[in-house]
Order: structure tokens, then sequence, then C-alpha cells
């Protein structure tokens, strides 16, 4: 590698789906640099997340670990002070290393957030301009609210969020515009803020920002053009709901009943899909504007990560959010671009998790990762595109209490709970929308058994860095 220390820049957006792409094929959303970085870099279209929820997902990111490492199963806890992050391997390489945006690494409550940059500067980062997600701007202030209390928009924010979760509480699906102007809706704030800190920076240390946006997570509430960009009635169909199976032990009819949603319409599920793909253009069109920012900086070698925590179901197996196995949720973007270094326009298959960028941002700097790091670097897979990475990847969650583990293999996916029941076995080959839950059929009994022993081998293989 001829340049070891490149400009980095870590784009992720929250709770965006694998497929809501130009470049992975989809057949209505815009996304036209989404699409560009996929062209100018590699696409890995079978990555997953360790963790289909915000703060266990994020945290894994940044440290490489699982959540059953650093014990953060749910939105609740905080990364240790203490506790290393890949942004430490930058700062001991001489990069100055920046967060603008939503970190989500502890609770979000009743404070401003400028005092939590203390945190903030712990995990390794020099500069932090930091806001909430959506729902957590209600209670929790930020620079982004200073403004908006500023311009007169904060009551009309608060109120109309408070309108919305009390839609849905009553059953319904809150879905209409923002009150907020385009420019001055949260995803357009941090975008904003990103590309100043672009204009302004002045050091002399190469630069890693990391670039977090709130959208496109729910609330359905796209802004100005955007609510309006896509017809609901063109979005494509949703997976039906799964119907249980003769052969499925109750766990299954039970994890179902306590993951699943109320019944959805089509016309919900089209009105919810038409908003999304709302909040992801805009999403995108930010990305255009912080890659130009980097282009008139001179930054044009950037090497650009972009990924996301998780996936969203948008009425896929009749449910919305995520928090589930099924691909809609576990299944995230993944691209990196490094002109010069990573082959263009490329698409790689290799089964890969969210925790191994950490070691390939490392190995670029020409670093060592911690041993306690679970991550395996993507640099042998991004050289040769028949090299497999690995054979499984595994995600955890808790549900109604219960500690969850999932297996991918390249031809299976299994779940079981934390006492040892399976109760979900897809195979993604013959059944990609997993339309038939195999498990308990008595014909797959081998194919549990070994997938469950996987799962074994994977938390004894993994508890030694606790």
């Amino acid at each position: 590698m001829s340049n070891p220390r490149p400009p980095m820049l870590i784009l992720m957006p929250d709770q965006l789906r694998a497929d809501t792409m130009g470049c992975a094929g989809h057949p209505l959303i815009q996304t036209p640099n989404m699409d560009r970085l996929a062209g100018e870099g590699v696409r890995f279209s079978n990555a997953h997340t360790v963790c289909p929820i915000c703060m266990p997902a994020r945290a894994s990111f940044i440290s490489g670990l699982y959540p059953h490492n650093h014990h953060m199963w749910t939105n609740r806890g905080e990364m240790p002070r203490d506790d290393e992050t890949c942004f430490h391997h930058l700062q001991a390489a001489g990069y100055f290393t920046a967060h603008v945006g939503k970190s989500h690494y502890y609770v979000h409550g009743d404070f401003h957030m400028r005092d939590r940059e203390d945190y903030m500067h712990t995990r390794g980062l020099d500069y932090v301009h930091e806001t909430t997600g959506p729902w957590a701007t209600v209670r929790t202030d930020s620079y982004m609210t200073d403004r908006w209390e500023k311009l007169g928009l904060l009551q009309a924010f608060r109120e109309d969020y408070r309108k919305r979760r009390a839609t849905n509480q009553e059953g319904k699906i809150a879905v209409w515009p923002s009150p907020l102007p385009e420019e001055e809706f949260m995803d357009s704030y941090i975008g904003r803020q990103a590309v100043k800190f672009v204009e302004e920076y002045e050091e002399d240390k190469s630069v890693c920002l990391f670039v977090g946006f709130g959208g496109p997570h729910e609330p359905w509430d796209a802004p100005g053009r955007y609510a309006t960009r896509y017809d609901p009635a063109r979005t494509p169909p949703a997976i039906p709901s799964n119907k249980l199976q003769l052969w499925n032990p109750q766990r299954t009819s039970t994890h179902e009943e306590l993951s699943g949603n109320p019944a959805l319409s089509e016309d919900e599920i089209q009105r919810v899909r038409a908003n999304y793909y709302g909040k992801v253009s805009l999403i995108d069109h930010w990305f255009g504007e912080i890659l130009s920012a980097f282009e008139r900086k001179g930054w044009e070698d950037a090497l650009v990560v972009f990924w996301s925590d998780h996936g969203e179901m948008a009425g896929d197996h009749g449910r919305l959010h995520k928090s589930v196995f099924y691909d809609a949720s576990v299944h995230v973007p993944l691209i990196l671009r490094w002109p010069g270094h990573i082959e263009a326009g490329d698409t790689r298959d290799a089964l890969t998790v969210t925790i191994d960028v950490v070691p390939t941002l490392v190995e670029t700097i020409g670093a060592e990762p911690s041993p306690r790091c679970f991550g395996q670097s993507l640099w042998p897979v991004l050289e040769n595109p028949e090299h497999r990475h690995r054979d499984a990847v595994f995600s955890e969650i808790v549900t109604a209490g219960h500690k969850d583990i999932m297996v991918r293999t390249e031809q299976y996916k299994y779940a079981m709970d934390d006492t040892g029941s399976g109760y979900l076995l897809y195979d993604v080959v013959d059944d990609p929308t997993e339309a038939v839950n195999l498990i308990g059929r008595s014909d797959m009994r081998p194919v549990e058994r070994e997938l469950r022993e996987r799962i074994l081998a994977f938390l004894t293989g993994t508890q030694h860095h606790l």
C-alpha cells in the first residue's frame, strides 16, 4: 500500500436495508451517490450485523467485539470509558478522529449532549459534534436542538413526534411529512455539519471522519419534496407473513407472537416504504455533498466505508422495524472504496460481519488489531474475489428476556435461544425470501444439530476476552 495514511470517511445511516439501493438492484429507489461508491469500490453483498438493534451493533463495530463480549444486548448501558476502540488505533497512528451526528454509545436521556463529550473523547474521538437519533430528540438536547429552538422549530418537531407516538399506540401507522423544512431536517443538519467540519479542518494530521445519520430510522417523516418523491403504489410488494408449519415447535409460535407486529394493510406498507425511500434519498444527497467536500479539500484518495447498524423490515413478513433475524433486519449494506487500492465496481458475495471493518482499517494503516478483536480483516477478500473469508456469521439479540443467537452459513440460517431451543431454520439458497421455516422437520434434524454445534463452538471460542 503506497499511502498507508489515507484520509478516512465512515458513512453510517441508521436502519438502512441492504437491498434499498440502486446498486443492489432495487427497482425504484434512486441512490446515485451510494451507487457511485459501489462503482468506485467493492460492495459486499453478504454483509450482516452482529446485532439487529442500535447500541449493541454500534458498540461492536468500533470495538470488534460481539454483544456477549461487551454485554450490551439492548439499547441500555454504555461502553466502559477505558474500553478500546478502532479510533484509539487511529489516534496512535497519528490520525485526527472526528464524529458528527448520531453515535449512540450510551443511553440518551434528559440532558444536553455536550455534557457527554468527555465520554466521547474517551472513546478515541478528538472532535465531537453529536446528535441523537430521531425519537430520542424528543427528550435529549444537542447542538441541533439548540439551532431548532433558535429558529422556532423545536416545539413543532417535538409536538409532531408526540402525535406520532400517540398514533402508533392506537395501533395505527404514523406516516406524514416532517413539519421541519427540508434544509433543517435532522439528516440535512448532520450532513451540513460534516461538510462544515471538512471545510474548516486545518490540522496537519490525516483525518478519520465518522458521520452517523439519524435516518432512515423511523418514524416515517421524510421532509418536503422527499415525502412525495416516491409513489406508494409503485413500491415493491412486501414478503408475506409466514405461516406456521405443522412441524414447527411451540418455541417458534411463541417467538413469532412476541416479535411480530399488528396486521399491516397493503396500503400502510406501501406508504411506509415510500416515505422510507424518501429518507434514504435525502441521505444519499448528503453522501454526495460530503464526498464533494472531501474532493474540494484534496482528499479524493480517501478510504470510504459505508455501512449500517441494521436493516428495517418495512412490512416484510408482516413486520416493521428490526430486532429479528430475517434478512431485512440483519442483512446490511457494506461498501469500501479506496481509489487505486480497492478494485472499482466489483461485488463480493463472501459472508462478512460488520466487525470485520475494524481490523480492515487497522491493517490499512500498517498496524495490528488488538488480540481481543473478533473481526477478520477484509483485505484478503478485497484482493482475491475467490477468498471465502468466513464459512459462517453470527448475530445476537434479546427477545422477551432470552438471549437469542443466529448462525448463517452459505446455505442455512438457524437461530436458538439461551435455553438451547431452536426456533428458526431457513434454506437461504432454495428459499431466499425465508418463507418456509424448516425447524422441527424430521429430515432437517441433522442440519439443526450441526448448526447448533456451530453456535456452541462459536460461543466457546469467543469467551476468553471477556
